[in-house]
């Protein structure tokens, strides 16, 4: 007998891991070289570590693993606790809580229910092409509206244009929050780190829709590569373009290469860049952290182009500072300014001066 085919073609494959909840593993040509890994999920809530500096208290993640397939993705250790690798599994074996909805409704209605915040976004991307196929996203939001759940989203997915109209009747019901990541405008530089992605153009546009929603939308621009997204003219087309499209805020930070991550990121480097591989190497040490030397330095013109187009020194979206306690499985961002050096005193424009006047700045520390 053939393996069951479901509505749409796509036939289901044996398991290959015997994941928790595990109903079925799905491969369909629409989505070449991805296999999605139906679970039925117990509990949908994440409960952030106590201590944790992070502006929320709970997480939803309806996927596990993206096909974004981000070479710099902070979150791709995650997938090992899976035991799946966190190369190229992450990008294409994506875990899909085809219950999340369902289960998280009933948690919501618990007596227990205190009705904090819930962030998603916050270890991949709730909007990745996987929820043009399943669409959980739409009963999550209702879920957590009716409830009177406050929530905010982060994506780089241009898929949540669909979801427009439900925010902005959720946001009347509660507190919403959407942010979108963004951290270059650079269209080649994007596709080669961050290939399943819309393009920054796309993403661009999607800030603009939820500007004219009425919607507020923060951006993060985590994570600027040192020597490929860093530079004078790539900082300030990034935040012009920002400007432009209306963005309410911006939170922008250097590269974080955790374990996972870095080794990842590190063979990508060395096959494409080969001459920087030897700068990143000097510039993280054995440890996660770009030097405090270049984070003082990215941070003083990060700070310098946010005034110079017209965003303020304040953060851009509720996930503000999230490196800085990113302690548990699924509630995880890159490092960011860190605040020490946003609030140094470090002059970099002088009074009246309207054109970029970075002197001391204009190139990176020699150190490196």
């Amino acid at each position: 007998m053939p393996p069951p085919a479901d509505e749409a073609g796509s036939v289901a494959s044996p398991a290959l891991l015997p994941l928790a909840g595990l109903v079925r593993s799905v491969t369909t040509p629409e989505f070449a070289g991805i296999t999605f890994h139906e679970v039925t999920a117990k509990s949908v809530l994440n409960k952030v570590v106590a201590g944790s500096r992070m502006p929320f208290e709970w997480t939803v993640n309806p996927y596990r693993g993206c096909s974004h397939a981000c070479v710099y993705c902070f979150a791709r250790k995650s997938h090992t606790y899976l035991d799946f690798n966190a190369g190229l599994d992450f990008d294409s074996q994506v875990v899909v809580k085809v219950n999340a909805a369902e289960v998280l409704r009933k948690e919501l209605a618990k007596p227990s229910w205190g009705h904090d915040q819930v962030a998603l976004g916050t270890n991949t991307d709730p909007y990745q092409r996987a929820e043009g196929r399943y669409q959980l996203m739409p009963g999550i939001i209702t879920a957590l509206a009716d409830s009177g759940t406050p929530l905010s989203i982060l994506t780089k997915g241009t898929l949540l244009a669909r979801d427009i109209p439900l925010l902005k009747r959720a946001a009347a019901q509660v507190p919403v929050g959407v942010g979108i990541s963004l951290a270059m405008t650079n269209e080649a530089l994007s596709e080669a780190v961050e290939p399943g992605t819309p393009g920054p153009r796309a993403r661009l546009k999607l800030v603009s829709r939820l500007r004219d929603a009425g919607l507020p939308c923060g951006v993060m621009a985590m994570p600027i590569l040192p020597w490929l997204s860093d530079s004078d003219e790539a900082l300030d087309s990034l935040f012009a373009s920002l400007a432009t499209a209306g963005a309410t805020g911006v939170t922008a930070g250097a590269l974080y290469l955790k374990p996972g991550t870095r080794e990842w990121f590190m063979q990508w480097i060395a096959r494409n860049h080969p001459e920087l591989a030897g700068r990143y190497r000097r510039l993280y040490g054995t440890g996660s952290y770009a030097s405090k030397e270049y984070r003082t330095w990215l941070a003083a013109k990060v700070s310098y182009f946010k005034q110079r187009h017209g965003f303020s020194s304040g953060h851009g979206f509720s996930h503000r500072d999230l490196e800085d306690d990113a302690r548990t499985e699924e509630a995880q961002y890159p490092a960011g300014s860190i605040p020490p050096a946003r609030n140094s005193g470090t002059q970099v424009r002088p009074a009246g001066d309207t054109q970029p006047a970075l002197s001391g700045l204009q190139q990176q520390p020699t150190l490196f």
